[in-house]
């Protein structure tokens, strides 16, 4: 299967998009085509693994090139990290409205990235075989919070790569920083940014696009290569736990072959509900995608106006992840609504970046319409859906599902306004653990406050009876091993990367 730019001029095959996650000319690869699945192969994937079902996804796109015995194995071993029988279970909230709550915070990082980035090593690697690329890799990941540890712990001493991530000074929680700071691996470089995430974001775009920086790493035998979500091989490992979430429902008897479902997903940057378009592309009966958004409600004033505007405030949120105003992989919908538009696609992200807002017309907002449902939630809305589903079902949620729940619950008043009778399962994706924000958690379940995370785990513990992770609860005595503040300034990040590049910046081994 080959690739394509959204901004044109560019079609390479699977490995090498892998290879170089950002298009030459800035754009994302998209599919050339998007393969289906028929019914009889959906219902196949019920009797399979979890391993087995993203393989099978996987291999849609990419076993042409990399084989369906190596994604197979490649599955197995990144998802035998994870905790318990199955890496993404579905659990049943409320069987009278058809609720449901996937929880993709069980692997070693405890963050949905994990699903992705477990896994990306072993693509890149086999990807770098076969396009034949012998130079070192240089993973650089720009992150609101769990995209850095993720990509940290992925690729921790995997031969022939570095990976080097800027983060939000004071724009993460306090255990998402701890995650980064005390992170082991001699490949590895972290540091924060003065700015927010979409600083961080651009910079690092702008790093993969300069000339002069690829020549520097050339130089040193060293390309770039991307963790985030702008690389497909980040994002087509989500694209299996909506197809397998869809046939838990099969294998449970909660819905019948052809049933539309819908999704709820908490989004920032837009990848992860991206994926979930993607699947209904390849033929999952998907009837609405639900984008909930927190405060910083870019996405969801873009999809009720038409208007894609960061011409406003930025706010510090309790779901940092979330903190995000530019986000990237709606430039991938943009190109599919559009027609495919390469040209408009880019004079779009151009305008974006000069003048701070695009639209779009009227027929592609009535795609929209008609895929998407979307929302936002305040801090006291968040909270009280949290609060809610904890007192009533005795669940406990991470802040940013909790987002997620209370844009549900809107669009649950508005679907039944229409049809009373409308209880059409749907899917709330959990995309972090909830001791990943223990004061902001716990607050929202009990009103007690206190100022200690460590303090918050074990008070939470008290009251929700869930079992904390134990690379959480280690992180009190793990010594920081990175402590690097640099301004929000190109050239002096560009130094720093450089200087890692060179082997300047070795982390100080953990003896622990």
């Amino acid at each position: 299967m080959y690739f394509i730019s959204t901004r044109g001029g560019e079609r390479v095959t699977g490995a090498q998009a892998i290879v170089q996650g950002l298009a030459k000319n800035g754009g994302l690869y998209v599919p050339e085509t998007f393969p289906t699945l028929s019914q009889a192969e959906l219902q196949d994937m019920a009797n399979m693994s979890y391993s087995e079902r993203a393989a099978f996804i996987l291999g849609k796109y990419l076993a042409d090139e990399l084989g369906a015995d190596f994604l197979q194995s490649a599955c197995e071993k990144a998802y035998s990290s994870f905790e318990g029988d199955d890496p993404v279970p579905l659990v049943k909230v409320d069987g009278e409205t058809g609720l449901y709550i996937l929880e993709l915070f069980h692997g070693p990082t405890c963050a949905f990235k994990d699903v992705a980035l477990q896994l990306l090593p072993y693509l890149l690697k086999k990807s770098l075989e076969v396009t034949g690329v012998n130079d070192d890799i240089l993973i650089l990941a720009a992150t609101s919070g769990d995209t850095g540890k993720a990509a940290l712990e992925g690729f921790r001493d995997v031969p022939g790569t570095k990976v080097a991530v800027f983060y939000p000074d004071e724009g993460v929680a306090k255990m998402q920083r701890l995650q980064m700071c005390v992170q082991d691996g001699n490949n590895v470089c972290v540091a924060a940014v003065k700015g927010n995430f979409d600083d961080c974001q651009r910079a690092v775009k702008k790093l993969f696009a300069s000339e002069e920086f690829n020549a520097e790493l050339a130089k040193r035998k060293v390309r770039l290569s991307s963790a985030n979500s702008i690389n497909f091989g980040r994002l087509a490992p989500q694209i299996a736990y909506y197809f397998s979430a869809y046939v838990d429902l099969l294998s449970a008897g909660q819905i019948e072959m052809g049933d539309e479902i819908d999704f709820v997903v908490p989004t920032g940057n837009f990848g992860d509900i991206l994926a979930g378009w993607y699947a209904k592309k390849m033929g999952l009966p998907v009837r609405k995608l639900v984008c909930a958004s927190n405060r910083n409600k870019v996405l969801s004033d873009f999809f009720h106006k038409g208007v894609y505007d960061v011409k406003r405030n930025f706010f510090r949120t309790m779901s940092p992840s979330m903190d995000i105003l530019v986000s990237s992989n709606l430039e991938r919908l943009l190109f599919e609504i559009s027609g495919r538009n390469a040209e408009l696609t880019a004079k779009r992200m151009q305008q974006l970046a000069e003048e701070k807002e695009y639209s779009i017309t009227s027929a592609e907002k009535e795609i929209l319409d008609k895929e998407f449902y979307a929302g936002f939630a305040t801090e006291d809305g968040t909270v009280d859906a949290m609060f809610e589903i904890f007192d009533e079902y005795g669940y406990a949620m991470d802040t940013h599902t909790g987002v997620a729940l209370a844009v549900y619950m809107q669009y649950y008043n508005a679907r039944t306004k229409e049809d009373e009778n409308d209880n059409t399962p749907t899917i709330v994706l959990s995309t972090a653990n909830p001791y990943k924000f223990p004061q902001d958690v716990l607050y929202a379940l009990s009103g007690n406050d206190v100022k200690d995370s460590f303090k918050g785990i074990k008070r939470l513990n008290l009251l929700t009876a869930m079992k904390p992770p134990k690379s959480l609860i280690a992180l009190r005595y793990r010594p920081l091993r990175f402590k690097t503040v640099v301004a929000n300034d190109l050239k002096k990040m560009s130094e720093l990367i450089l200087r890692f590049a060179d082997g300047e910046i070795v982390p100080v081994p953990d003896k622990e």
